[in-house]
């Protein structure tokens, strides 16, 4: 008996091997994947400039000049923060402020990845009222200090075509946030999800050996229709959804190879999670040497350089 309706995946005529550099920019969901990716001992390098929601937010990280200083503000409790970053790049002056800026920049570019994953959440963005900068993050200021804005289906296409133009020697998948903007109503929410799938299917076809679409968005929708696979403000995918989703993302879409690594490295990976009772133990120390071991002759079984 068939209780559900599978969403078809596309195939992928290259598979995701392990000697990919995948890099992962976007939304939390995005982090949710790219963060599994790790778990499974798979290298990654996951949203270096905090979560981004929209297009136009995730170009500006990538092409603004980080040293305008247009882009830095000061708060009453002497904080800097950038309007395109999230406050894990605030510090106490605006010199600590750009530098972690060029620092995330210099490490997305560095690690020049062949493979792009972009999930994008919705086409709303906001805008400072008086400089017009497209911001990433409000930062809890007040909301007469912005105005919000929609993007058009032509200026999403035009913002994707970009960052394919900047990624051209990189394969890129798209995929779209499950996370429900509950603020914007669900018919918005609906219509800013659906002017993103038509940019997407428009830049696909343009770039077809390049762009790829991961159906994330539909799995949830469509193989976990029910409340159980949300989290507990019925808007965020659950854990278990998480899982399933990367499940079918890690099936279809990783190489032979790939697979039999993970195989390999489920009980090294549980061996790592691990917590003794007593860390000091000789008996602990013994259990930490022999799964440093394991791992050192993983790494060499798959010629792997391991990525903290």
């Amino acid at each position: 008996m068939k209780l559900i309706t599978n969403v078809e995946i596309p195939s992928l005529e290259r598979r995701i091997g392990l000697h990919n550099k995948l890099a992962f920019i976007g939304s939390c969901f995005a982090e949710y994947i790219g963060a599994r990716m790790r778990q499974s001992g798979i290298a990654a390098l996951v949203n270096p400039f905090g979560v981004q929601f929209n297009p136009l937010s995730i170009l500006q990280v990538l092409t603004q000049d980080p040293t305008c200083k247009s882009l830095y503000f000061e708060d009453e409790d002497q904080r800097w923060h950038c309007w395109l970053l999230d406050s894990h790049f605030s510090a106490t002056s605006q010199e600590a402020c750009k530098s972690a800026f060029l620092s995330a920049r210099g490490r997305l570019f560095s690690w020049n990845p062949d493979t792009l994953v972009l999930t994008l959440g919705t086409n709303h963005y906001y805008e400072r009222a008086d400089t017009k900068l497209i911001v990433g993050n409000c930062h809890k200021r007040p909301q007469t200090e912005f105005v919000e804005k929609q993007m058009s289906l032509t200026q999403c296409i035009a913002t994707l075509e970009t960052i394919c133009q900047l990624f051209q020697r990189s394969r890129i998948i798209f995929t779209l946030s499950p996370y429900r903007y509950a603020k914007y109503g669900f018919h918005e929410n609906q219509l800013a999800k659906a002017t993103l799938l038509m940019a997407i299917d428009a830049v696909q076809q343009k770039y077809p050996e390049q762009v790829f679409y991961f159906p994330a968005y539909e799995i949830q929708l469509d193989e976990l229709r029910d409340y159980r696979f949300y989290g507990p403000d019925m808007l965020h995918p659950s854990e278990q959804a998480v899982d399933y989703i990367w499940e079918r993302f890690s099936d279809r879409w990783f190489d032979d190879e790939t697979h039999r690594y993970l195989m390999d490295y489920e009980p090294i990976r549980k061996a790592l999670q691990h917590r003794p009772d007593d860390p000091d133990s000789p008996a602990a120390q013994r259990f930490r040497e022999q799964t440093r071991l394991r791992l050192n002759e993983l790494t060499k079984k798959y010629n792997l350089g391991m990525d903290d």
